[in-house]
């Protein structure tokens, strides 16, 4: 892992932009995630940023002034555009080239035309909005928490049998909606939809009563693979770009009447929120570690097996789940935190979701999306999804007291009006802390409710 670092990730390396050196921070120099924006307000067209402190680098602005030379020039110019897929596209060399280029002109000890180029053009986070950073062709959904996997099944099976035959030798996933994908600020109607009420014999059309969030991440592919030609798993980091934030919204009630034989549908597709900011591999290198297969558990088939997974396959990325409900909000009282949990505890990494995926010729594309499935850890404050923290609303939540929030508050599933916040960051000891922003979206009432 050690040949994965640079002077991209040496702690010692600071910005001229104050704000990029502040404490806690999302966005040190050390960062530099992608998203695509434009001026609140403004007809601008959208292109494509990169975050430090709280400015945005305008990568459009970029191409035209600031000098950038050979494969950084010609990915930057990909940038100007108001989707990453032709960027996402160029690979490995073409992002770190870019990625290197601006942290050069980001340096405290950088000076010059380009440097005052780039200075001028900088845009306050405070005053865009984000749009969906690629064109999303293809969304891929995966379950492969086995702290989640198991918190459901005790809920729906009962038993010792608590997770399906094949959870343990393939990454599970399904194919989802895209054209529902949207960006933190989203908000949404609850979903209609059929449900079978307990105890009874036939269903009922209405609103969901079990609307649900589930903490995940989103993974962007970058370059492609063709038709019949599958990514080896110890090649699949280079056909991810990056990460992001994303919180897979669920119907349970639909859910449970819907989901056999062929899985989600109604359910799932009325709504998917990620975060705008996308932070790439090269950022997380230092947060990789090893990926370990317990004894006694099966061992992954060949296909899904290699050195370099074993020796830094998963990732240590810290998550928190906040709900803002409408009495918080009518109080001025911050949200309550619901969970925190780590994506290193997942079952399955993202390089094995990616070779599983491609395994039987599958093409994905630039701009596809893969969902991590749920993030779980293994005790229940750790949980990813409300189902779990309230053992099916059987036990609901009461949210942690803030000075001015009023009466005390309980959830068993989201009301209207709650809006669900993720966060996430990375930190260990002799590293930046890098942050991924938040996935924030908000429920509405039911159409005609």
């Amino acid at each position: 892992m050690t040949t994965l670092l640079n002077h991209t990730h040496d702690t010692a390396r600071s910005s001229w932009l104050a704000s990029a050196n502040a404490a806690g921070t999302d966005f040190p120099i050390q960062n530099l995630p992608f998203a695509v924006f434009r001026r609140r307000g403004t007809g601008e067209p959208f292109r494509g940023g990169v975050a430090i402190g709280d400015q945005i680098v305008d990568l459009a602005a970029v191409s035209r002034n600031a000098g950038l030379q050979g494969l950084a020039a010609k990915a930057v110019a990909a940038c100007a555009q108001p989707a990453l897929n032709d960027f996402f596209a160029m690979g490995p060399d073409a992002w770190q080239a870019l990625r290197h280029g601006l942290f050069a002109l980001l340096e405290s000890t950088a000076s010059g035309a380009a440097v005052a180029a780039l200075r001028a053009g900088l845009v306050p986070q405070a005053e865009v909005e984000y749009a969906v950073p690629a064109r999303i062709g293809d969304y891929t959904d995966f379950y492969t928490s086995v702290h989640h996997a198991a918190n459901i099944g005790k809920l729906f099976r009962g038993g010792d049998d608590v997770l399906t035959p094949n959870f343990k030798w393939i990454p599970i996933g399904y194919h989802g909606r895209a054209s529902s994908i949207g960006v933190s600020g989203q908000a949404f109607q609850r979903p209609m939809g059929q449900a079978l009420p307990h105890g009874a014999s036939a269903p009922v059309f209405g609103p969901c009563a079990r609307l649900d969030y589930e903490l995940e991440l989103g993974v962007f592919i970058g370059q492609g693979n063709a038709l019949g030609a599958p990514i080896p798993l110890d090649r699949a980091f280079d056909h991810v770009f990056g990460i992001c934030l994303l919180n897979d919204w669920s119907a349970r009630d639909i859910q449970a009447w819907e989901y056999q034989p062929l899985g989600p549908f109604l359910a799932k597709n009325f709504a998917t929120t990620i975060s705008p900011w996308v932070v790439t591999m090269e950022a997380l290198a230092p947060y990789r570690q090893a990926w370990v297969r317990a004894d006694g558990e099966p061992q992954p088939l060949a296909y899904l097996d290699a050195p370099s997974v074993r020796e830094a396959g998963a990732l240590d990325i810290q998550l928190e789940v906040w709900l803002q409900t409408e009495q918080r909000r009518a109080n001025g009282a911050g949200p309550a935190r619901l969970s925190h949990t780590s994506f290193r505890h997942q079952y399955w990494s993202i390089a094995q979701m990616v070779a599983h995926h491609t395994v039987g010729g599958c093409n994905l594309q630039p701009g596809d999306l893969l969902g991590s499935g749920t993030v779980s850890g293994p005790t229940l404050d750790q949980a990813g999804a409300m189902i779990e923290l309230t053992a099916g609303g059987r036990n609901p939540l009461t949210l942690e007291a803030a000075e001015g929030a009023g009466p005390a508050e309980t959830r068993g599933f989201l009301q209207d009006g709650d809006a669900v916040i993720l966060k996430g960051w990375c930190e260990k000891p002799g590293h930046a802390r890098i942050g991924f922003g938040e996935s924030r979206g908000q429920v509405l009432p039911a159409i005609g409710a």
